[in-house]
């Protein structure tokens, strides 16, 4: 990469040192504070009988790259008391999981079918936020690590260019 960029070493300025690990520090909060959010929404959930309203698999690609990764998507109604609510989430995360192949998001949303009954979540404190499965994603997790590289390679960079 150029001088001025990043480079596998990490950033090569002290700007770009402290991006680093304020991007880290961020993605690592924000994963951690979902992971508690989703953990908490499970454990207090209550369940409710939903009906699956349309099922598929959704396409995704990010900037230049050529990857595409899948995310599977149900859209399912329920009632919660005396409510009506539409949701579209399989687990209370709001980091959504993506996945490498179709069939592997398919698997997902395998079984659920269009018209069917199911059992959906709900935590009473946030009732239009439901959920199929009654457990936690990694999603949250992949966050946490991610930002603690960012952060390690950042703070490293860092220390390097004030010692340096």
């Amino acid at each position: 990469m150029s001088d001025d960029g990043i480079s596998i070493g990490g950033p090569k300025t002290r700007k770009g040192a402290v991006l680093a690990l304020v991007v880290g520090l961020a993605l690592t909060g924000y994963g951690a504070y979902d992971y508690t959010q989703q953990s908490d929404a499970v454990e207090d959930a209550v369940e409710v009988e939903a009906a699956i309203t349309d099922v598929g698999v959704e396409s995704t690609s990010s900037g230049h790259s050529t990857d595409v990764d899948y995310r599977p998507t149900v859209r399912f109604t329920y009632e919660y008391d005396g409510t009506e609510y539409a949701s579209t989430e399989v687990f209370p995360s709001a980091i959504t999981s993506d996945y490498d192949t179709e069939s592997a998001a398919r698997e997902v949303v395998a079984e659920y079918a269009v018209g069917e009954s199911t059992t959906a979540y709900v935590d009473p404190a946030d009732p239009d936020g439901g959920f199929l499965k009654g457990k936690t994603s990694n999603a949250p997790l992949v966050a946490v690590v991610t930002g603690l590289l960012f952060a390690l390679v950042g703070g490293r960079s860092l220390l390097k260019r004030v010692r340096g």
